[in-house]
C-alpha cells in the first residue's frame, strides 16, 4: 500500500451501501463524510435521532447530493439490534459495507439493557450480534466487508474468562481495553470463519492511534477522572495527537482500498499514534486459535445469536 493513503484514495462508492454505527459524532460522522463524499448510500444507525439528524444535515452542507438514511441503533439493547436488522433487510437487499463503529470508553461500572457490562455490551456484544443478523446480506454482496474499530487499548488489554462482566472486580480502563480486544479478536476470527466457508466477504479490524474526539470528553464526565488523566487529554492530547481527518484514515482504509486485506489489524504508521494506515501487530490474542474459539463461543452464549455460514 501507499505509504500515504488518504481519503483521495477511496474508490468510488457509488451504488455501494454502507452501514455505520454510531455515525453521528467522532469517527463514525467523519466516516460517513467520507463516504457520502464518493457517492454511497449511507445508514446512519444511532442511538440519538436528534442528534443523527442534525449529523446528517451537517454531511449535507458539505455534500448536498448525499444518500442518507438515519435508522434507530442503541448498542446497549439487543431488542434495539434485532429490530434495526429486521428494519435494514426490509429496505435494502445488500450490504456492501457494515463499519462497526459505535462505541463507549472508559466509564463508570453500569449494565446494558440485557445485564451486559455497558463497554463489552456496547463495543462488542451489540456488534457481534448485529454482524450475525446481517450476514446473510453480507455474505450475498459481492467484496462485502466488515470492520470493526478497536482502539491502541487493545495493545495491553485481556479477555477476563473468569469475570467478563466485571462483577467481581470492575476497573474502567480494564474493561475498556477488553473489550476493544473484543473488536479485534472477533474481526479475526469472522475473517477465518468466512473464508473457511468460502465466501469473498473479508473482516478487518483498525485503530485510529490517538485522536481527540467526543468519547474522551464523555468518558471525563461520566466519571472521577485523575488529574493526569484530564491534562492528558486536555493539554497533552492535542500535542501528540491527530487530527480526526488523520485519525479517521486507517478505518477508511481497511473498509474500502482495494489492497486491505481481511484479518489484518491497521493503525497510524508513527509509533502507532498518529499518521497514515498501515498494518500493524495488536495483541497475541488474536494468534490465538483456542482463545478466538472460545470467545467467540460465549458471544453466541450471550447474545442467543448463532451465526450461519
Amino acid at each position: 500500500m501507499s505509504n500515504k493513503w488518504t481519503q483521495n484514495d477511496m474508490p468510488d462508492m457509488t451504488g455501494k451501501v454502507v452501514v455505520i454505527t454510531g455515525a453521528n459524532s467522532g469517527l463514525g460522522l467523519e466516516s460517513t463524510k467520507a463516504f457520502a463524499a464518493k457517492g454511497a448510500t449511507l445508514v446512519m444507525a444511532c442511538r440519538n435521532l436528534n442528534k443523527a439528524e442534525k449529523a446528517k444535515a451537517e454531511v449535507l452542507q458539505q455534500t448536498p447530493n448525499a444518500k442518507l438514511d438515519v435508522m434507530e441503533l442503541d448498542n446497549a439493547s439487543l431488542d434495539s439490534v434485532r429490530t434495526f436488522a429486521a428494519a435494514f433487510k426490509a429496505k435494502y437487499d445488500r450490504l456492501d459495507i457494515l463499519l462497526n463503529n459505535a462505541g463507549v470508553m472508559a466509564i463508570p461500572r453500569t449494565e446494558t439493557e440485557d445485564g451486559f457490562e455497558m463497554q463489552l455490551g456496547v463495543n462488542h456484544l451489540a456488534h457481534f450480534a448485529l454482524t450475525g443478523l446481517l450476514l446473510d446480506v453480507l455474505t450475498r454482496t459481492p467484496g462485502a466487508r466488515v470492520h470493526s474499530v478497536s482502539s491502541s487499548a487493545a495493545f495491553g488489554g485481556s479477555i477476563h474468562f473468569d469475570d467478563l462482566m466485571g462483577e467481581k472486580a470492575y476497573n474502567r480502563w480494564s474493561a475498556y481495553g477488553q473489550s476493544k480486544l473484543a473488536n479485534a479478536v472477533f474481526a479475526t476470527e469472522l475473517d477465518r470463519r468466512l473464508k473457511a466457508a468460502g465466501h469473498d466477504t473479508i473482516a478487518n479490524s483498525s485503530h485510529p492511534g490517538l485522536v481527540m474526539t467526543n468519547l474522551q470528553e464523555n468518558s471525563l464526565q461520566q466519571s472521577d477522572a485523575p488529574l493526569s488523566e484530564r491534562i492528558l487529554y486536555r493539554l497533552i492530547g492535542p500535542l501528540i495527537g491527530q487530527d480526526i481527518s488523520m485519525g479517521v484514515l486507517s478505518q477508511l482504509h481497511a473498509a474500502t482500498a482495494p489492497a486491505a486485506k481481511g484479518g489484518v489489524f491497521y493503525g497510524p504508521k508513527t509509533f502507532r499514534v498518529r499518521g497514515y494506515p498501515t498494518e500493524q501487530p495488536c495483541n497475541d490474542a488474536l494468534n490465538d486459535a483456542a482463545l478466538r474459539q472460545r470467545f467467540w463461543e460465549v458471544s453466541e452464549e450471550l447474545t442467543g445469536i448463532q451465526y450461519k455460514f
